[in-house]
């Protein structure tokens, strides 16, 4: 099925048919409405998969999904134009641009956390820039996965946009053909898997991963603030997500103030006990549930650490004095428990920052300008956010992704465009005009030498639309002001 589902979209896209923009347009808003037709059906599949609250769906996924879309739509015809570049005296007449093309077939290997979202922003870029794409859902999120396959061949291009489900089996197979593009999101570990196999046959990869995205407080700033935006970050979705704040930096001297701001906090957003919170979400799976379990092993927590294994339910837990040698603090630990390391100053949490590897998101609470500068100048992240937790992720202008060991490229808005598109360089001239190439022909000699190096050391001249405008503005002006001039002269 793997192998005829890629010949069928490899086949459509030979044909040109996703060339022409009118096509393209009319395959994002298909998907558009696709969204809007069954948004009641995605939030059911949800709640059945993590327990999500209906009016978490779409503040968590579907807006943003639907903000992608529409950018891509308004924007479409601008981001596909050939881009003027600048030109120097040796290429002054010639026509100098680049021209986005499409890969060719891309390979979508969604996440389980948030399945729509994820799996779906990236097939929005690659539509828009006119490749075909084999989506492969996780399996692990049985029931949007099962609701995918059924939905969008109903409204995309079944030839072009085919759906592939399946487990591990399924995905290892579809690693061994040759795409153009393969995007990957999940763990570090499978993404190493991703990358190995995609280098068999060179095909790049974009790597949205993950690992532990740290957030400092520092004791000067609005504690009670910082304590509901974190807490909001940390605990929806049950902790289940890439950019979800991993662990608390903060000096000893507020670690009880900030353990109770969490706590008045987490009984404001889910009450006295969360297991009845209708907006608490649960454990994707049995396996997934006995891991961060374990994570609490030699720990005990001061708020939270209740658990019920048949619900796949664990309470939103906070552990104080948290070593930074112990497990807890060696792997992403992509669940409701929330660590609180201890560090001396702002100093002491910039080294152990900078001493592990790079994380995909880095959360900085403070109200001191020249200190936030500082811990962004001297620390590095795939994205950061100031005094607040993951809201970079929803602005489709801020590419998204990660440095080192938490990815590679980038996606949102334009930037999904970019990444899934070929940037073709190209220069047009005539066969007019040879006498201008007679510098560089053989034989050479000391002048025709020098010729060349004048024309290929000028500097660059940039002859966009913009520079015309300016150029024309500027003219209008200046004779403006020339014929003002020349009336006073006359007049007196």
């Amino acid at each position: 099925m793997e192998r005829q589902a890629l010949k069928r979209a490899r086949e459509a896209f030979l044909s040109g048919r996703t060339r022409p923009l009118e096509f393209r347009l009319q395959q994002l808003t298909a998907l558009q409405s696709m969204i809007k037709d069954r948004h009641t059906e995605i939030a059911t599949a949800l709640k059945q998969d993590i327990n999500r609250s209906q009016y978490d769906t779409p503040l968590l996924e579907l807006i943003s999904l639907e903000n992608e879309i529409t950018l891509a739509i308004a924007k479409l015809a601008e981001w596909a134009a050939p881009r003027p570049v600048e030109k120097n005296l040796l290429t002054i007449s010639d026509e100098v641009y680049i021209q986005p093309e499409p890969l060719g077939v891309v390979l979508i290997i969604g996440a389980w956390n948030y399945p729509w979202a994820v799996t779906l922003i990236p097939l929005v870029g690659a539509i828009a820039a006119g490749n075909a794409a084999i989506v492969k859902p996780s399996e692990l999120s049985e029931y949007s996965s099962l609701l995918l396959r059924a939905m969008l061949p109903r409204y995309l291009d079944q030839d072009l946009y085919p759906v592939v489900t399946g487990g591990v089996t399924e995905t290892q197979e579809l690693l061994k053909q040759r795409f153009d593009h393969v995007f990957y999101t999940g763990s570090s570990t499978v993404g190493k898997l991703v990358m190995e196999a995609a280098s068999r046959h060179l095909t790049p990869v974009t790597l949205e991963l993950g690992g532990k995205s740290p957030c400092y407080i520092d004791k000067n700033c609005d504690l009670r603030v910082a304590c509901r935006r974190i807490t909001w970050g940390k605990f929806a979705n049950c902790g289940q997500t890439c950019i979800a704040p991993d662990y608390i930096l903060c000096e000893p001297s507020i670690q009880n103030r900030v353990v109770e701001g969490i706590r008045q906090t987490l009984l404001e957003f889910y009450g006295v006990d969360p297991k009845c919170s209708p907006d608490y979400s649960r454990i994707i799976n049995q396996r997934h549930f006995n891991r961060v379990m374990s994570l609490m092993e030699g720990y005990t927590a001061v708020l939270g650490g209740q658990s019920d294994a048949s619900q796949r339910y664990i309470a939103p837990t906070v552990l104080k004095d948290v070593s930074p040698h112990s497990r807890l603090m060696q792997e992403e630990i992509f669940g409701p428990l929330l660590p609180i390391v201890t560090v001396s100053d702002m100093d002491d949490a910039i080294r152990f920052i900078s001493e592990r590897e790079k994380p995909l998101a880095l959360y900085i609470f403070c109200s001191d300008k020249k200190a936030i500068k500082r811990m962004l100048d001297e620390t590095t992240s795939g994205g950061v956010t100031v005094n607040d937790v993951m809201i970079h992720y929803t602005l489709t202008s801020l590419p998204f992704g990660g440095v080192g060991q938490s990815g590679m490229g980038r996606y949102h808005g334009k930037h999904t465009f970019d990444q899934l598109s070929h940037q073709r360089a190209c220069l047009v001239r005539s066969l007019g005009m040879e006498s201008v190439n007679l510098a560089r022909y053989p034989p050479q000699d000391r002048q025709r030498a020098r010729r060349v190096r004048l024309a290929l050391t000028s500097p660059m001249i940039d002859f966009s639309k913009r520079t015309y405008v300016w150029a024309v503005c500027v003219t209008i002006i200046a004779f403006g002001l020339f014929v003002t001039l020349l009336v006073i002269l006359l007049i007196q």
